[in-house]
């Protein structure tokens, strides 16, 4: 039994749900894909699948086995295609996490340029602000601002940007403009729970933290920006979280003689997995795409 043509089938299999789903990917027939199953069991002398009326199910046996099969398969056309000169043309299927405000605001309305110059890539785009398990959702790159929590995760630095407290001119018209951070525990502030509540600000090498509450807590940047764009209140957040609106003025910085620390934007990779040529690439468009947004 060929062992790559076997971990193949055996992907397909669960990725399709069926032998005969799996049997048309591949071209073959499906009592060829049935028999390949059941070679692969009985030299590994574990049960795979659980077959059932409504379809397959991996056992955690062949969880397991399916996660490194489709990451040993990925990793061996990788490397064919480095071999073959094929980086140069990504194809395939790129799969990429990324939170959800940042990637509408900044990437998405790039990606056309992106899928121009690798006509025969596809992007699978999973939005959500939450560190996903990369290796357990098959994803090939994350885009993660701030703080990395994974201390086993591959992760590269591809931009920084500032941050800022910003509020809309309607609420500081109502509430007035704060001159120092200690001004901010007279605000309504409304607090992004990714973040801590405690806000650190430095002017002239002295230091200054504030605790800050607020009436609102979200847990989304989407919630974040619609409460802040509703004349709530003020908030502490990336330039890039607001950058049409500080571009046009529907919200402004305030304490701007005030510095904070930078947020760092990072391409994370999944642990025990060769950085694809595919993730790599759209990692540096990201990043270029990044550092020269004003």
């Amino acid at each position: 039994m060929d062992r790559y043509q076997a971990m193949t089938t055996f992907v397909r299999v669960v990725e399709t749900g069926s032998f005969s789903a799996a049997a048309r990917q591949l071209g073959v027939g499906q009592p060829a894909v049935s028999k390949t199953v059941a070679q692969l069991e009985a030299r590994l002398q574990v049960s795979l699948l659980i077959r059932t009326t409504h379809g397959l199910t991996p056992t955690e046996a062949g969880q397991n086995f399916y996660e490194r099969a489709r990451n040993a398969i990925q990793e061996a056309d990788e490397a064919e295609r480095a071999a073959k000169g094929a980086g140069i043309g990504l194809s395939g299927r790129l799969r990429v996490s990324a939170a959800t405000t940042f990637s509408r605001l900044h990437v998405i309305p790039k990606l056309p340029e992106f899928l121009a110059a690798h006509p025969q890539l596809d992007v699978d785009f999973l939005l959500d602000d939450r560190m996903i398990d990369l290796v357990a959702e098959g994803v090939d790159i994350s885009l993660r601002m701030g703080a990395l929590s994974d201390s086993t995760a591959v992760a590269k630095k591809i931009a920084t940007g500032r941050r800022s407290v910003i509020a809309t001119p309607a609420y500081l018209a109502r509430a007035g403009i704060p001159r120092h951070p200690a001004d901010l525990a007279n605000h309504d502030t409304v607090i992004y729970s990714q973040l801590p509540s405690v806000w650190s600000f430095t002017r002239d090498g002295a230091a200054v933290s504030v605790s800050v509450s607020g009436r609102l807590r979200v847990s989304a940047a989407e919630g974040l920006r619609a409460a802040i764009l509703a004349d709530m209140g003020l908030t502490i957040t990336s330039d890039w979280m607001f950058a049409p609106e500080l571009e046009h003025g529907a919200v402004v910085r305030v304490l701007e003689g005030w510095s904070l620390p930078p947020i760092d934007l990072w391409a994370v990779f999944p642990a025990g997995r060769m950085m694809t040529a595919k993730a790599r690439q759209f990692a540096e468009f990201v990043g270029d795409l990044m550092n020269s947004t004003p």
